[in-house]
């Protein structure tokens, strides 16, 4: 048997020779070709084995990811790829019956550093911006000490605040500056343009946007605008993506909630009135004006006042509206209201008369006139004229008491006005029986004392007499108006509770104080218009204070189409000679005659044909 050779073939052999012919050279450094083996089955079973193993594996991970986990990893692809957004809290503007702003929310900014991410576009990423250079950029766009910029940002790397409320102006500057590192936040403030001249009636809202105080508190929820939350879906690269996107998502509304107030009525009002609190150091002072037509308020000033813009310098109790939610006694303006009842009643006759002997006494307390003087027998237009207290007394003596008591409370002497002024209260007034009861009780109302209101109820019982006896509910808004659209002139109103020809009667009557009596100080060359003064003691807590008074006067024009009446209260003005004709009758002359012009309210007759203004009293 022959047996197999072992030589090695050397160098050029067999090997050598097969490269050779196909065309290969040996190979460099003369490595030997080694022959593998065929794998065995072994081998490749085992490698089948593990390649569907894994096969398996990976199929039934896909399934538990598809059919059992898939909800909830969709639900966190959503989560990341979804951005909530909340509403910021807008609110809509506020302005007057003419359009001029009143309330208006301002986009505002808060600025905040991040010194690790300083750096100018442009720069080598690896270049970071010295902070000191930073605030010293910032320092003149921003108007504070470069130094005060640079202990900020040195104390954090980042979120650091350097400055809030930032006008767009200021944040242009700073994002011109090209810094990054530098982020602005966005926020809307809310601003008040005409600063305190509305301030008794709009309010304010606090440093976190709730409010306070007035129209802002009483119609937050139509202040508020439609904002609500919504999510948008973002691609990889963080592009907003239509998806998602319910109708209406991104809508905006642009109502403005208008008021019947005008602006520049309700400086003249303010400005006047200020002036003579000041002179006469009165402790503060009122002023309405009123469309007795539909009770739209044209003005509604009081002062002391303050801005809503900086509340916090300010004593908090100057943040409520006093001429709404204080009560006092309306002394002599009340009377040609008692008269209207009296006539409706049929208790007095319109040409009839009273004796005023200067005193009397009832139920054992003694009633004076003012002066402590008689004046005899006087006709009602007189009892106005001369205020008399005797002269009332003896008037409403004739009328039945529980009627009278009954007519004070269908006037809503006792309820709550029915206006949208926020803060509104009911006045007082005896009880049924105690007014029934005595003689004293209807003998103090008479000349009006012995209960309490609003002056915003006084005028409402004014415009009462005014518009021909319908009690129209006095009102500042005309509600929300979209866009530029203002409203117009709102319709009459009102329940009818007195005949027409009553109030004509005591309209008439009111006409001849300025011609004759206490409210000569309020004669326009021009223009008929019938007035009231008065003087009353100030009582708290049931006890009238020695020397305090209160002194005003109303005013209703033009008598010949009566639509306008004018109020001013001014409490406890200082000095002898402080009454409703000396105190309250100068702010209604200036009202009424800077009223005459906005309104175009036409003379009642020729300029010739009219008495010289007489001095006031």
């Amino acid at each position: 048997m022959a047996r197999a050779s072992t030589r090695r073939h050397p160098p050029g052999g067999p090997v050598t020779d097969l490269r050779r012919r196909h065309g290969r050279g040996p190979r460099p450094g003369g490595h030997r070709v080694v022959a593998f083996q065929p794998c065995s089955p072994q081998r490749l079973l085992a490698v089948f084995l593990l390649l569907t193993t894994a096969l398996t594996g990976l199929a039934g991970r896909l399934a538990w990811l598809q059919l059992v986990d898939g909800n909830r990893l969709l639900a966190r692809a959503r989560s990341i790829q979804t951005q909530s957004i909340d509403p910021i809290g807008e609110r809509r503007t506020v302005v007057d019956r003419m359009g001029r702003l009143v309330a208006i929310d301002e986009e505002r900014f808060t600025l905040w550093a991040h010194p690790r991410y300083f750096n100018v576009p442009g720069d080598p990423p690896q270049l970071v911006r010295n902070p000191a250079d930073v605030a010293q950029r910032l320092a003149v766009v921003l108007a504070r000490p470069r130094g005060v910029l640079l202990e900020l940002m040195g104390s954090r790397s980042t979120g650091v605040k350097l400055a809030t409320n930032l006008d767009p102006e200021t944040a242009a500057q700073v994002r011109k500056l090209g810094i990054s590192g530098l982020d602005l936040e966005a926020y809307p403030q809310r601003v008040y343009p005409q600063a305190g001249l509305f301030a008794n009636v709009v309010g304010f809202l606090n440093l976190e946007r709730k409010p306070q105080a007035g129209l802002e508190l009483s119609r937050d929820r139509d202040l508020q605008r439609q904002e609500s939350r919504f999510s948008l879906r973002r691609g990889a690269d963080g592009t907003p993506l239509p998806d998602g996107l319910a109708a209406g998502s991104l809508y905006g509304d642009d109502l403005r909630l208008q008021l019947t107030l005008d602006a520049r009525l309700q400086q003249v009002a303010q400005q006047a009135l200020a002036r003579q609190v000041k002179q006469w150091g009165a402790k503060r002072g009122a002023a309405l004006v009123m469309d007795a037509s539909n009770g739209e308020l044209l003005a509604l000033a009081s002062t002391p006042t303050y801005d809503p813009n900086a509340y916090w310098t300010f004593d908090p109790g100057l943040f409520r509206e006093w001429s709404v939610q204080d009560l006092y006694e309306p002394g002599s303006t009340f009377k040609p209201i008692n008269l209207a009842l009296a006539l409706q009643e049929k208790a007095i006759d319109p040409n009839g008369s009273v004796y005023d002997g200067g005193q009397l006494t009832i139920g054992g307390w003694p009633i004076f006139n003012a002066d402590h003087s008689g004046h005899g027998q006087i006709d009602f237009p007189t009892v106005l004229q001369v205020s008399s207290n005797v002269g009332m007394v003896q008037a409403m003596a004739q009328l039945n008491r529980k009627r009278y008591w009954e007519w004070l409370h269908t006037l809503g002497i006792d309820v709550v006005p029915d206006t949208d002024l926020p803060g509104a209260v009911a006045g007082q007034l005896k009880s049924r029986a105690d007014f029934i009861g005595g003689a004293i009780e209807p003998a103090t109302a008479a000349f009006g004392q012995g209960f309490s209101l609003t002056p915003l109820k006084l005028i409402q019982l004014h415009g009462m007499l005014a518009n021909g006896g319908r009690l129209v509910s006095p009102h500042i808004t005309r509600g929300l108006r979209s866009g530029d659209a203002l409203a117009s002139h709102g319709t009459p109103t009102g329940v009818q509770l007195l005949d027409p020809k009553v109030t004509r009667t005591v309209i008439n009557w009111m006409e001849t104080v300025v011609q004759k009596g206490s409210g000569k100080g309020l004669q326009i060359p021009g223009y008929r218009i019938g007035g009231k003064t008065g003087t009353a003691q100030k009582a708290h807590n049931g006890v009238y204070i020695p020397g305090a008074r209160i002194c005003s006067f109303v005013a209703v024009l033009p008598v010949e189409n009566p639509r306008y009446v004018v109020l001013v209260v001014v409490d406890e003005p200082q000095g002898g000679n402080a009454y409703g004709s000396t105190v309250a009758v100068p702010v209604a002359r200036q009202i009424v005659e800077a009223l005459l012009v906005l309104e175009q309210i036409a003379p009642s007759a020729p300029v010739a044909a009219m008495a010289k203004p007489a001095p006031a009293r």
